[in-house]
């Protein structure tokens, strides 16, 4: 597991569940690396935790008529219990969200709540609605500074009275537009609500989760709305709307519909790697101490040995879980990963390759396994890593790791042209277009004029042109 990317996309910075507030967000742009330090989402990746995150909404998005749209789970380094949607294509989750969530069935009724807000084009619609907003808002303005104006030349008393009458025709549709605005969101949470308890109906799923977990945080802010306008929250207020949930969950069938078992071991494991992770290893100890013989307790304890102790004995405690559940693809990821991060990447290649083999479809393993051969420092296992790394490249176009390994894997085979073009890419990849373009061109004078990396080079370097005239 690796935080490895950033969006610049506003953080919502609010406690609540399921955010859509932030008008900001509603206009957000697509996905881009931060050329900065500190700006941005700080963004995890983990091929385990991306699996179960997948298998969880592929119902939800079927029958939400989205199965076709690719939407993404994109998971935030934050430990607030959050998650929002930005635009038709991502569903964004805090880590403390994952992390608190006790059942499958609490986060799979977070994602159908924003299945709700995908589903019902919400996104596209609040962007409406601001565009409208801003044009009343900017012919108040206008009419505003024209009476103050007015006023002006006018001179003595009639000048100030034509100063606050101004003033008030500036304030007064600000505020009347905010109140209508935040009306809207609030209509949309509501419609969120009914439709992700249906889509979790129509998958034969329990609202349990759902309703429990937004029960829980709406008594947390109970008392602190207490004395807070209604008209100026985004989301209705809380008494409100678990009053309509109850009404729509408790109807249900399968209201008292449980997890499986396997289903919540796979989630137990997830909550506990993510720890194993992310919080200190106190903190991790107090959480899954020794006495706690688990399967899910031990798999945070071996991460945390690996990562702040001894390598002979992490690798025993992950051996163990091997020993356990052999062919769980993530326990042989996670030894690849402990030997690779601690210098002894030929004896990393096995348990990646097993890795590989028994979670085909997971990139990153296929990347980490490339980025092991790579290190090998061999001609012959840089021809291995080479076609993991295409692969990887063309199910995900934007990952700079993979571009940066192919760039080291066709330097190990002497193919300078192509580890020029790699580099390049990788540059571009991570926002940096100033050095992809001198890599790009420095790549021209190796490849054959005309030839295929040629032409993808000199698209780099024609991108770079285009943009700064």
């Amino acid at each position: 597991m690796r935080e490895v990317r950033r969006f610049n996309s506003p953080r919502t910075g609010a406690p609540a569940l399921a955010v859509l507030t932030a008008l900001a967000v509603a206009t957000a742009a697509g996905p881009a690396y931060s050329q900065g330090g500190g700006r941005g989402l700080p963004i995890i990746r983990d091929s385990e935790t991306e699996q179960l995150l997948r298998e969880y909404t592929a119902p939800i998005l079927r029958v939400a008529g989205q199965s076709q749209q690719n939407v993404r789970i994109v998971i935030i380094n934050d430990r607030a219990f959050n998650a929002f949607v930005a635009d038709g294509h991502r569903i964004f989750v805090n880590v403390g969200a994952l992390m608190e969530s006790r059942t499958p069935n609490q986060i799979i009724g977070i994602f159908a709540h924003e299945t709700g807000h995908i589903a019902g084009g919400h996104l596209a619609r609040l962007r409406e609605q601001l565009a409208s907003a801003q044009t009343s808002s900017i012919i108040a303005m206008l009419l505003g500074v024209g009476a103050m104006a007015a006023g002006a030349r006018s001179g003595g008393a009639g000048a100030e009275n034509a100063s606050q009458i101004g003033l008030a025709t500036m304030l007064g549709p600000q505020s009347m537009i905010q109140h209508t605005l935040l009306s809207y969101v609030r209509a949309q949470e509501e419609q969120a609500d009914k439709a992700g308890v249906k889509f979790l109906n129509a998958t034969g799923q329990s609202a349990k989760g759902m309703y429990d977990t937004f029960k829980r945080f709406a008594d947390e802010v109970m008392v602190s709305a207490q004395y807070t306008d209604p008209y100026l929250q985004t989301h209705p207020m809380p008494k409100e709307r678990m009053a309509a949930l109850e009404e729509l969950v408790k109807g249900s069938p399968y209201w008292d519909r449980k997890d499986s078992p396997e289903l919540q071991l796979r989630h137990d494991l997830m909550r506990a790697k993510l720890s194993g992770f992310i919080e200190r290893p106190e903190t991790v100890r107090r959480r899954y101490p020794p006495s706690d013989t688990g399967l899910p307790a031990r798999y945070a304890r071996a991460i945390v040995a690996y990562r702040h102790g001894d390598l002979r004995d992490a690798v025993a405690q992950i051996d163990g879980l091997i020993a356990a559940q052999p062919n769980n693809a993530f326990f042989h990821e996670l030894k690849g990963q402990a030997l690779l991060e601690n210098g002894r990447a030929a004896e990393a290649v096995g348990p990646l390759r097993r890795a590989a083999s028994l979670a085909p479809d997971a990139i990153l393993i296929r990347v980490m396994l490339a980025q092991a051969l790579v290190a090998v420092d061999d001609a012959k296992a840089a021809d291995e890593a080479i076609p993991l790394l295409r692969t990887a490249m063309t199910r995900e176009p934007d990952m700079p790791d993979a571009y940066s390994q192919l760039a080291m894997a066709y330097g190990r085979k002497g193919e300078y042209a192509e580890a020029d073009l790699a580099a390049a890419q990788a540059a571009f990849a991570r926002g940096d277009v100033k050095t992809a373009k001198e890599l790009a061109a420095r790549a021209k004078t190796r490849f054959p004029t005309g030839s295929p990396g040629w032409v993808k080079a000199d698209d780099i370097v024609m991108l770079k042109m285009q943009a700064t005239h």
